[in-house]
């Protein structure tokens, strides 16, 4: 029997995205496979319903959760959706397992097989399912744009018969994919960039966008192509050095992050009253605590001048692209398991054997089942 591929319309507050667009339901149906979805569930994205072709339509959530085979979802499932979900069934989402601890159990208490995004290893393979990646470049040019509108100066040089306007300062700090494409952003609206990552391989990455790269003489390369947090002493070593480019910038747009733990705090309260009045700090890491020691998620707020932004959730607010390459994501992943329209995961397969979070009544993400008491 064909699998049934169902998605919902998402509930979480302010959630735009969807997990499936007509075009990876067209090709879910091409592999075989039936697909449900909830009435409306595109719409917010700006994918009405009569974009969809060769889908069954449910009109509840509900009759989703009950008959699909696979769901594929953008934020995590609540209690009661979990609680409604078809015995057996597969999820594969968003599952932030470091901090939905009773969802995990629940998913766990249920049997049911669950696909974590977040754990996707990040290996040649895996690129195009690497939804973190495709999220956070998002993430990364909606912040500029952020800085730009609440900064009152132009970000690019002007030349105009009342004198010439100079190009205002930007100083992104992580060079991750997020930051690496709000260095990119930045210097397309005419800005000065620099940027600054622990990790010393970003540096000609940084070059080739044409920013300049900031020294400070600490290095912290880790595993997995993320940063490792920093010691006291190189804490304090680091801030020293930033805090002298930030006292010169217009706009910090900051990306550090650490993955399952609080983000670190590179912007201090003292660095932001060195600050210009006027200046603008974005701090992508809100959500995890934020880069800034004076970051508030959800949060504007201005101290001595100078305007603290804490956005949360930003790929939502690029719904429709974020939808678009998220949506592809999740098609990349489930493929493989995919045979003549029936569903064959290969459990030998990394990308599979890592990414899952729970199954056959256990945690399989060895940090969650340990942070859990398994």
């Amino acid at each position: 029997m064909p699998v049934q591929i169902g998605a919902l319309k998402e509930s979480a507050p302010r959630e735009m995205r969807v997990s499936l667009t007509p075009e990876i339901a067209e090709k879910l149906a091409k592999e075989g496979a039936q697909v449900l979805i909830e009435r409306g569930a595109g719409e917010r994205a700006r994918f009405p319903d009569g974009a969809y072709k060769n889908v069954t339509w449910a009109d509840s959530a509900a009759a989703v959760l009950g008959s699909a085979d696979v769901l594929l979802t953008v934020q995590p499932l609540t209690l009661e959706q979990i609680a409604q979900l078809k015995p057996g069934a597969v999820v594969i989402g968003f599952m932030q397992p470091y901090a939905r601890a009773a969802e995990v159990r629940a998913l766990k208490e249920r049997r049911l097989t669950s696909f974590s995004m977040e754990l996707v290893p990040r290996i040649s393979r895996a690129q195009s399912m690497d939804a973190l990646s495709s999220q956070a470049a998002i993430a990364g040019y909606k912040a500029v744009l952020i800085a730009a509108s609440h900064l009152q100066k132009f970000l690019p040089m002007l030349t105009t018969a009342a004198g010439t306007i100079r190009p205002s300062q930007v100083l992104v700090i992580g060079a991750g994919v997020a930051g690496l494409q709000a260095i990119a952003t930045a210097r397309r609206l005419g800005a000065v960039v620099e940027a600054y990552d622990v990790r010393s391989a970003t540096r000609e990455q940084v070059k080739s966008l044409g920013a300049k790269f900031v020294e400070t003489g600490v290095s912290a390369d880790g595993a997995g192509g993320y940063a490792r947090e920093l010691t006291a002493e190189e804490k304090a070593k680091q801030q020293e050095a930033l805090d002298a480019r930030i006292a010169l910038a217009d706009a910090v747009v900051t990306t550090a992050a650490v993955p399952g733990r609080p983000a670190p705090k590179i912007v201090s309260r003292a660095a932001v009253e060195r600050m210009r009045p006027g200046a603008v700090v974005v701090d992508i890491a809100a959500e995890q605590g934020g880069n800034c020691e004076l970051t508030r998620a959800g949060e504007v707020l201005e101290h001595q001048g100078v305007r603290i932004v804490g956005p949360v959730n930003l790929p939502t607010e690029l719904a429709y692209n974020a939808s678009e390459m998220y949506s592809r994501n999740l098609f990349n992943f489930l493929k493989p398991a995919l045979a003549k329209g029936e569903l064959a995961i290969d459990w030998n397969d990394e990308v599979f054997a890592q990414s899952c979070l729970t199954r056959d009544g256990a945690i399989k993400h060895e940090p969650t089942a340990k942070a859990l008491g398994g």
